[in-house]
C-alpha cells in the first residue's frame, strides 16, 4: 500500500483523501439518520440499509438511502 501511495502525485493524493472524507461523511450522516428515523419512515428493513451502507464504500449506497430509502413523515 505504501508503494501505491508513494507513487501518487500530490494532486492524486489530495483527490483520494477528499473522496475518502466524503465517503466517511456520507456514511456517518446516513447512519445517524437511519438510527433516528422510525422504521415506518424507511423503505425496507433498517438493518438491511445499515448493512448495505457499511459494506459499500463508493458513497453511492449512502446517497441512495438519503434520496430513495427515506419516506417523508406524514404531516
Amino acid at each position: 500500500m505504501s508503494e501505491w501511495w508513494n507513487g501518487l502525485s500530490g494532486r492524486q493524493r489530495a483527490l483520494v483523501t477528499v473522496a475518502a472524507v466524503a465517503d466517511c461523511s456520507l456514511k456517518t450522516v446516513a447512519f445517524i439518520d437511519l438510527k433516528r428515523r422510525p422504521a415506518d419512515q424507511v423503505r425496507g428493513p433498517k438493518l438491511l440499509w445499515a448493512g448495505i451502507i457499511l459494506i459499500n464504500s463508493s458513497g453511492l449506497t449512502s446517497l441512495s438511502y438519503l434520496v430513495y430509502g427515506r419516506r417523508r413523515p406524514l404531516s
